[in-house]
This record gives structure tokens, sequence and C-alpha cells, in this order.
């Protein structure tokens, strides 16, 4: 098995998201440890190749009443697989606390890129260390509503 940037193999970070994810969904959207106090929401998409529903939890940020995230992946030199499943079916479903919603997902570029990262980096300036640790452009999501 290959390994993330954390060390983790695939199989245990696996574990670990769906550890949180179930945590996420038994406490209303609350979640202890390291990401204790952290706003987080979970982000169903679905599989590009399998269409398959995946779910992965994200910190967030809003801008008005949108949801921003990054596909950071830690830094690491690929986009994560939810980025890709968005990129072909931006469709999604959102969670935050004990409510779920259908969501648009639109990827920025340009000045509203830049705009949104630093914004999301000033809250969070691990955002940052992940784009200094990377060659690739960050991308920049935006969630919307869809109802």
């Amino acid at each position: 098995m290959s390994e993330d940037d954390e060390g983790l193999t695939k199989q245990e970070f696996k574990d670990f998201n769906r550890n949180l994810i179930d945590e996420f969904r038994s406490n209303n959207g609350k979640v202890g440890g390291m990401f204790e106090g952290a706003p987080l929401l979970l982000l169903t998409t679905t599989g590009a190749k399998t269409g398959t529903a995946r779910v992965a939890p994200l910190a967030y940020t809003m801008d008005n009443d949108r949801f921003v995230v990054i596909a950071s992946k830690g830094g690491a030199p690929s986009h994560p697989d939810w980025y890709y499943n968005l990129r072909t079916n931006p469709e999604v479903t959102v969670e935050v606390g004990t409510e779920a919603f259908p969501a648009r997902a639109t990827i920025q570029h340009g000045e509203e890129r830049q705009r949104l990262f630093d914004q999301m980096s000033q809250k969070m300036p691990n955002f940052a260390e992940y784009q200094r640790n990377t060659r690739r452009e960050l991308p920049v999501i935006l969630l919307e509503r869809s109802q």
C-alpha cells in the first residue's frame, strides 16, 4: 500500500475518515480530537468512474451563504479523489450540523479563486502551508445550495 503525506496507509486514512464521518453523524455535526471546534462539513460526491456515492469530511469557511472548501489533500502532489468526482458530477450533497442539502459545486479560477483562498487561509493557515508544499495550484470550490 502507498502512504499519504501523514505516513498513513490508504486503508488507515480511509478508516480515519470513516470514524470521523461516523462521529460527525452521531454527534449532530460535532467531532472531538484534532478537529474539535473546527468547521467541518461532509461532502457527498458521485464517483467519476464508479457512480458510487463517496463521502469526504472537509474543513470549510463561508462566503456569504456559500460554503468554501479547498482540495488540498494536505499539500500532496495530486488532487483528492472527491475533486475529480465533483468535476465530473457537480451535483453534491452537503451535511453541516444536523442538516443535509443538495448543492452545486463550482471550481473557482483567477481573482475569485485567489480571494477565496486568501480568505480561508487567513482563518486556517495550514492551507497556505499546503500550497507552499506542492507545485499544483490548490483548487478552491464553492458549494451553493440547490434549493
